[in-house]
């Protein structure tokens, strides 16, 4: 039998990781989030001192780096919706800068580097459920999965969750610079030649401006039950 695939696209702050992450919970299934693997790629390269052009050098990076991705265990419920190894380091919180952020919106941009880390997202999902989240994954990376998602507010509630999120992190964040990085990180996403965020056809668009995370999951929760007659 297929393994029950989920697909979740969306901009930067839409509640893309929080709200797949729950979602993944409450129906057993892998949460897979495929922009920490950009930013994995943005970490390695800015380690590695690498100039975010020369594409050979970050590609051969990526492929020689090993990715692991899983659902926390008890032991790092410390806020984290993924746990994020490369090479045995556990670098789950270290991508989760703002500069590691603008390199993964950078890096993303290239074809080559796209093709490397979609083979890695699409191997992942081949064998098991997935809530599976990202810019291109109702399209690219999961064309066939079964529920398609496109999780989005407006620009100043995005901004405003960005700004708390970075907040609780500890990280100094002034609304206006967040929200014109906000912008920004649409238009390259949306403007990109290669797997652009986008709206597919069959996607059910869902705009949380107004809604709660438990609204957000209970309604997507309900929907993939329905479709794949999933007991509680």
């Amino acid at each position: 039998m297929k393994p029950f695939q989920i697909a979740i696209d969306g901009p930067v702050a839409a509640g893309k990781g929080t709200v797949s992450r729950l979602v993944a919970d409450r129906l057993g299934f892998l949460y897979v989030d495929t922009g920490a693997m950009y930013r994995v790629t943005g970490l390695l390269a800015e380690r590695a001192k690498l100039s975010d052009t020369d594409v050979p050098a970050i590609v051969a990076e990526v492929e020689r780096a090993e990715i692991k991705m899983r659902n926390p265990n008890e032991e790092e419920k410390d806020g984290r919706l993924t746990t994020v190894h490369v090479d045995d380091e556990d670098v789950s919180w270290a991508i989760r800068t703002e500069k590691i952020g603008d390199w993964a919106s950078r890096v993303a941009a290239y074809p080559e580097v796209r093709k490397v880390l979609v083979a890695k997202q699409q191997q992942v999902a081949q064998s098991q459920n997935v809530v599976m989240e990202g810019r291109d994954i109702t399209y690219r990376v999961l064309p066939e999965a079964q529920l398609k998602i496109y999780l989005t507010a407006n620009e100043i509630v995005r901004a405003k969750r960005r700004q708390f999120q970075l907040q609780t992190r500890g990280m100094t964040a002034e609304y206006d610079e967040v929200y014109q990085e906000l912008i920004e990180r649409d238009k390259r996403d949306s403007e990109r030649v290669t797997d652009p965020l986008k709206v597919v056809p069959d996607a059910w668009l869902i705009d949380s401006s107004d809604l709660s995370i438990d609204q957000v999951v209970d309604s997507i929760v309900g929907k993939a039950k329905m479709m794949a007659e999933i007991e509680d």
